[in-house]
């Protein structure tokens, strides 16, 4: 599936982590040069687009590079400052500076700016498919909107609907999931080892740190201060994220097993592709594999979404390891959606509206009507409408057009 998920590799990849890591502390090293310490003095305009640069042209061989240190020290962020501190080497300013990177820094600081900064991206990658599904079952509600079908509740034939009002209904929930899952705002944390800013205070007692934090990262990192953490930020806005995509994704489910059974019914039939062989033994088949495909990846997408949102928010008193495992495969949820969307819409463009099955079926159930002239009779204050429509419509008799015109003829009501 690697080439479904080729627009999540920049996201999601362990490079991309480790370039979204080396943009935390530039930009964390940038702040402090500005903040007034008599030991670091403010970086020029071409030390800071060095710095900036480093996040901004990082390359899978940069990430290797870093990897390559990570072997030494077992731990990953710590060789992300290591290799900061060698890119800047040769520079006299940055040099200089090189001892405030990571300063006062728990390796959490890092990890959690990068992860919201990695679901920004994903969001606005996820939004987009969403969006683009979205728009694709409005289009088909609106050139179908008015083909007459007949409804199935509970598996039994019900009152009529048509075609592009099903549609509709699928789009109108997804426009509202799509609002929920962009309206959610994305925390992070800067306060050092257990969320005190111990170290910090300890190093400059007098300056104000909580001010500088949040300033990193609402207006350098485009991020939510979150003001109260232990040694990581809880993750609560990860898990109202993951709940809101997992609700998608049961849209998106319930819609491809509707198609799934409209394809059953013969409501819609599937264009042919040279070539193409839909059974190994039965070769009059044109099966329904992409709705099958999209239902299956939701489902594995929400299984780890459904895990992640309640396990990343504990966490033993100040800090246990647990969430950092499983931080890793934020990205494998999206994957299995992406590659769902992709499925989904390729099903959506095969199909063709079967209009004279549709109508067959709706002919061939005049039964169905019996709600229209029931009401109608309510109205009128005619006696037991309800149960004279069921007598009627329960009989062994098969009910016609002829049969329901019959009735009708006989009730005793004004021509009106």
């Amino acid at each position: 599936y690697a080439r479904q998920c080729n627009e999540l590799r920049d996201i999601f990849s362990e490079s991309a982590f480790m370039n979204a890591r080396v943009r935390v502390e530039v930009e964390w090293l940038i702040a402090l040069s500005e903040a007034g310490f008599e030991e670091l003095k403010p970086i020029s305009e071409h030390g800071k687009a060095f710095l900036r640069g480093l996040a901004e042209n990082f390359t899978v061989e940069n990430c290797a590079e870093i990897k390559a240190i990570e072997a030494t020290t077992n731990h990953d962020v710590k060789a992300v400052e290591y290799w900061i501190k060698g890119q800047v080497a040769h520079d006299a300013e940055l040099a200089k500076a090189s001892e405030f990177v990571h300063f006062a820094c728990t390796s959490e600081d890092i990890n959690n700016t990068s992860h919201a900064l990695m679901l920004t991206a994903g969001r606005k990658a996820l939004i987009a498919r969403l969006t683009e599904i979205r728009e694709t079952i409005a289009k088909y509600a609106h050139q179908w909107a008015d083909v007459p079908m007949l409804s199935r509740t509970h598996g039994q034939t019900a009152s009529p609907t048509t075609v592009g009002k099903e549609m509709a209904n699928v789009a109108v929930r997804l426009g509202r999931i799509i609002e929920a899952i962009s309206a959610v705002k994305f925390y992070a944390k800067m306060n050092g080892a257990v969320g005190n800013f111990n170290a910090h205070l300890v190093a400059y007692p007098d300056y104000d740190w909580e001010t500088h934090s949040k300033r990193v990262v609402e207006e350098r990192l485009g991020l939510t201060f979150n003001t109260h953490t232990i040694q990581i930020e809880p993750h609560d806005y990860m898990a109202e994220l993951f709940h809101e995509i997992a609700r998608a994704n049961t849209v998106l489910i319930d819609f491809d097993r509707d198609v799934w059974g409209y394809i059953s019914l013969g409501f819609f039939k599937q264009k042919l592709k040279e070539g193409e062989v839909g059974s190994s033994t039965m070769p009059h088949k044109v099966n329904p594999i992409d709705f099958e495909n999209a239902e299956g990846n939701l489902g594995i997408a929400t299984s780890i979404l459904e895990h992640l949102a309640v396990k990343l928010p504990v966490s033993r008193l100040q800090r246990d390891l647990t969430d950092s495992t499983v931080l890793r495969n934020v990205g494998v949820p999206f994957g299995h959606i992406v590659i769902a969307i992709q499925s989904s819409l390729k099903g959506l463009r095969k199909l063709l509206l079967n209009e004279p099955a549709i109508y067959r079926d709706l002919d061939n159930c005049w039964s169905v009507v019996a709600e229209a002239i029931q009401t109608i009779l309510r109205r009128e204050a005619y006696p037991h409408p309800y149960e004279a429509l069921k007598a009627l419509t329960r009989t062994n008799q098969a009910i016609t057009e002829s049969s329901i015109k019959e009735f009708i003829e006989e009730l005793n009501v004004s021509e009106d």
